[in-house]
């Protein structure tokens, strides 16, 4: 089950967060026994430190949580979220957030830090629970943390358990639990469907390729979110050494950030029509493999030149899009995996985007801001759309040199999106390399708070 929030209780705990400048005013509010165990046990409020607080009955009896300076806390995220794994079991209520904005965000943290992946190996040690602050909209803030925990769930989910089947299968519990309705198209069939480079691409595998429509509600504003697929990533013919391929069963990542981020939106009910459009694909290595030097046909008719098949998530992804593109939403976000350009430029904690629309680009912006879910627009540069031309084909998936690859693949996909007004594109990691307040370490959705926080002012709900 994923965290949530616990009913208030008679004897639940408080855990107070306690500011560095602010420590003598805190210590000044507490019985001199309290005060002078807070004292001899040397709790500076430095950022991340804990003091267990000793109860009438010998055990814990309340805690504080170091927050810092203000410096400190400009670099933090989720303050609270660090005392979660070192608390004792039971309710617990917070004391000392800056208003309902920070109360909100501490509470979110300490759902998500409450995540674990135990399918494998143990079963999680009970954790503290955390009564829903005053003020803050518990029901949308539990769904944001169950949507992310979906999200980890697939991404941590080893390609053994989670090929293309088991990813069609995901939504389609998905697609029951919220009374969505689901169309896939498997196989062969994908040709007869116009859908070539999906079935290119996954065609080797002998976990058969597929795409994945849902759809959610029928009234409202429309919008359709695309997730790559790419259940494990061998590279294909241009195969990957073993060090790059340890990691590719969170190559399917922006398909599991897009389900995550529907079931929010699901759960809460948000006055939309929701399409999510996942190309499901295994890029493996076989006789039936698509090779360097190919030319694929797409479904929106342009001919794309393969010069390394392990730029492969480009070639689904521009399928998918077309699709979504024949019947424009009022707004198309596609997520993915995609390229370590990404990775180079901005590292494994932002979630960088492209877009044209100045609008989107700000309200993307100011939603990763408020929801401590880091992003960045990077350029559709226009000059290199002309290394995308190879000559032999209308496009190359693979441009030579090295330079620009996140923001080529970005122009690589908006030739695919030609009727659509409202795109943006997130080159996401979806990893998060080692473990940190509310991130352990492991699958991790980017990018979706961001959004969530953005459609109000993006969609009108007054819209047919």
């Amino acid at each position: 089950m994923p965290p949530s929030f616990v009913p208030d209780a008679p004897g639940a705990r408080v855990l107070h967060l306690v500011a560095a400048e602010d420590l003598d005013r805190w210590t000044g509010t507490l019985a001199p026994e309290e005060r002078a165990w807070v004292t001899g046990a040397g709790f500076k409020a430095s950022v991340g430190a804990l003091c267990l607080l000793p109860g009438a009955d010998g055990g814990v009896g309340a805690a504080a949580l170091g927050l810092g300076d203000a410096q400190a806390r400009a670099r933090g995220r989720f303050a609270a979220a660090a005392a979660v794994p070192h608390l004792p079991e039971g309710a617990w209520r917070l004391d000392g957030t800056d208003g309902p904005e920070d109360a909100a965000e501490q509470a979110l943290g300490w759902l998500l830090a409450g995540y674990a992946f135990t399918r494998y190996a143990g079963t999680g040690r009970p954790l503290p629970g955390l009564i829903a602050p005053d003020g803050v909209d518990a029901p949308r803030i539990a769904a944001m943390a169950a949507g992310e925990a979906l999200t980890r769930d697939l991404i941590n989910t080893p390609s053994n358990d989670m090929g293309p089947d088991e990813l069609e299968q995901a939504a389609r519990a998905l697609a029951t639990e919220h009374g969505a309705r689901v169309a896939v198209t498997t196989g062969d069939a994908l040709l007869d469907a116009g859908f070539p480079m999906i079935h290119a691409v996954g065609r080797a595998s002998p976990r058969a390729p597929r795409l994945i429509d849902m759809a959610w509600g029928d009234a409202g504003p429309t919008l359709t979110l695309v997730g790559k697929g790419v259940c494990f990533d061998t590279g294909g013919l241009n195969l990957k050494p073993g060090n790059s391929m340890s990691l590719m069963k969170k190559d399917m990542g922006g398909a599991a950030a897009v389900l995550g981020l529907a079931h929010t939106i699901m759960a809460l009910a948000l006055p939309l029509r929701l399409r999510v459009l996942v190309p499901a694909v295994e890029n493996a290595v076989s006789g039936a493999a698509f090779r360097p030097g190919d030319i694929l046909r797409s479904r929106k008719g342009q001919s794309v030149e393969i010069n390394n098949t392990d730029a492969e998530g480009r070639l689904v992804l521009a399928d998918a899009l077309a699709l979504a593109d024949e019947t424009p939403p009022d707004l198309l976000v596609s997520m993915a995996t995609l390229t370590g350009a990404a990775r180079v430029a901005v590292g494994p904690d932002i979630a960088p985007f492209f877009t044209h629309d100045a609008a989107l680009a700000h309200a993307l912006a100011a939603g990763g801001q408020a929801m401590r879910d880091p992003v960045w627009q990077l350029p559709l540069h226009a000059p290199y759309e002309a290394m995308l031309e190879p000559g032999f084909a209308d496009l190359d998936n693979a441009p030579s040199g090295g330079f620009a690859g996140a923001i080529t693949a970005a122009l690589f996909l908006n030739r695919f999106v030609t009727e659509t007004p409202r795109y943006a594109h997130f080159d996401i990691y979806g990893w998060q390399p080692a473990a940190a307040p509310a991130r352990p370490k492991g699958g991790v959705g980017q990018g979706v708070r961001a959004i969530l926080h953005a459609l109000p002012g993006l969609l009108d709900a007054g819209d047919a």
